[in-house]
């Protein structure tokens, strides 16, 4: 890790587009590191956090776990899962936190769940660990922070044009 409490694999199905993907701007940073699920692929995740809807609510007392996130849309999230093995530790997002991401399906009804990027944000700070610096490239960022009162993690100036990555 580079300094930070934290570290993260995201698991990518192979169909999602990485254009569209909120972790994208991510690619490079050395806390993060990404695999592609594709044919024959599998993870061993025992010693991994696990974001998972359901799970019990993640708490401070998983700060210094690793965080695995499956990048996938909600259609292909149990093939995503299938890829999976060991006995990781499974938490969910408390369903307070709302999302600022604008979700429109033509073929099938998302669950009120978040971003991959806004659930990884929401358990680093439940965790004690937030870094704003995440979502530095996450167009909806900003709406994020402000709906969850979140707004002073950032400091002044944090979202000026100048310094997004789009």
């Amino acid at each position: 890790m580079s300094g930070r409490k934290y570290s993260v694999v995201v698991v990518r199905h192979p169909r999602e587009n990485t254009r569209k993907c909120s972790l994208r701007h991510l690619h490079g940073n050395p806390d993060f590191r990404f695999f592609r699920a594709s044919e024959g692929f599998s993870f061993d995740a025992s010693v991994y956090l696990l974001l998972e809807m359901d799970a019990p609510e993640i708490s401070p007392a998983d700060s210094g776990l690793p965080i695995l996130l499956l990048d996938s849309t909600w259609a292909l999230l149990p093939r995503m899962r299938a890829k999976i093995s060991g006995n990781p530790i499974l938490r969910s997002i408390p369903a307070s936190i709302k999302t600022a991401y604008p979700r429109k399906s033509k073929l099938f009804e998302d669950p009120s769940g978040l971003a991959t990027i806004e659930a990884l944000y929401a358990a680093l700070k439940i965790m004690g660990t937030p870094d704003p610096e995440i979502l530095r490239g996450y167009i909806f960022a900003k709406k994020f922070l402000d709906i969850n009162n979140w707004a002073a993690d950032v400091p002044e100036g944090f979202f000026d044009a100048s310094l997004q990555v789009f």
